[in-house]
């Protein structure tokens, strides 16, 4: 299959890439063996293959939700190192 460079253009567009006239020339025969080869794989005999969405066999592992009291403010406050000042922390300023 042959790939026309507006037809490069037009995918680089979709995907938002800037490409010059050397990428463009480049990369026509790139994209015309990559689609050459898709139509190969569309050719496979998958018939006998079952559907496969997970191989590993591993699962998702949670803990269950328990419920427990919050730490006070002040208790908080107290691992910090910073300096606080009524009930909150003194942090260095971001802004100039």
């Amino acid at each position: 299959m042959s790939i026309s460079l507006e037809e490069v253009r037009h995918v680089a567009r979709l995907a938002r890439l800037k490409l010059t006239a050397d990428e463009e020339a480049r990369f026509a025969p790139q994209l015309a063996n990559i689609i050459d080869y898709l139509g190969m794989l569309q050719e496979l005999n998958t018939d006998n293959v079952p559907t496969t969405s997970q191989v590993t066999g591993l699962t998702n592992v949670t803990r269950a939700d328990i419920i427990s009291c919050a730490p006070r403010q002040d208790e908080l406050l107290a691992c910090s190192p910073l300096p606080k000042e009524d009930h909150q922390l003194l942090v260095p300023s971001v802004f100039s």
